[in-house]
């Protein structure tokens, strides 16, 4: 009985962190739409989640390329923002003697820095901007935070039914062994069960 009662306690807990989870998912996902990607014209598709963890921590996405016009694309410089930073981060991966100076636009330090802007940046279909939002920046963070606890209990609820499982096997293990006996024919282990019903 007490087994049952912990593996329905891991069950209940499992499903409600689950609920919570896909809650607050669809909380943020509507958020991120409706407010901070109005702006941006079929603003329906659905980001990975490094996106959605970007979107708590920088307040716009800013532009993919400042010049969409021309041939070679010119990265965002804002660092307040998402690609801006990024752009930031890919010059110095990529060893320029000094981040704030470019190489030549035809060096390999240069394109490894526009390659890694290029597969890492917020494209124009996905940006976003929190900026005179700052009520639903707040409540969007606070999702976010909620999803991740919830996550987090509806796994330690799983770990509760895995251990509870373990548990009972090595116990009716052990009970099969304590009670097992020599049998009417002088060998072999016998089987009982009781229920505690009149």
């Amino acid at each position: 009985m007490a087994y049952l009662a912990i593996e329905a306690y891991g069950i209940i807990g499992y499903a409600s962190g689950e609920s919570a989870v896909r809650r607050e998912r669809q909380r943020y996902l509507g958020l991120a739409r409706d407010i901070a990607r109005a702006f941006v014209p079929g603003n329906t598709g659905v980001g990975n989640w490094d996106y959605y963890e970007a979107m708590e921590k920088h307040i716009e996405s800013g532009v993919f390329d400042r010049a969409p016009g021309s041939i070679a694309i010119q990265p965002e410089v804002d660092l307040e923002t998402f690609n801006g930073a990024l752009w930031l981060k890919a010059r110095q991966l990529s060893d320029w003697p000094d981040p704030d100076v470019a190489p030549p636009a035809s060096s390999e330090a240069y394109q490894a820095a526009i390659s890694y802007y290029v597969a890492r940046a917020v494209r124009p279909e996905f940006r976003w901007s929190w900026r005179n939002a700052q009520l639903e920046w707040d409540v969007y963070r606070q999702s976010i935070r909620q999803k991740n606890e919830a996550s987090r209990d509806a796994a330690n609820h799983l770990a509760v039914i895995a251990l509870n499982h373990l548990l009972s096997t090595v116990d009716a293990f052990i009970t099969l062994r304590l009670r097992g006996g020599v049998g009417a024919g002088g060998s072999g282990y016998r089987l009982s069960a009781s229920l505690p019903f009149p």
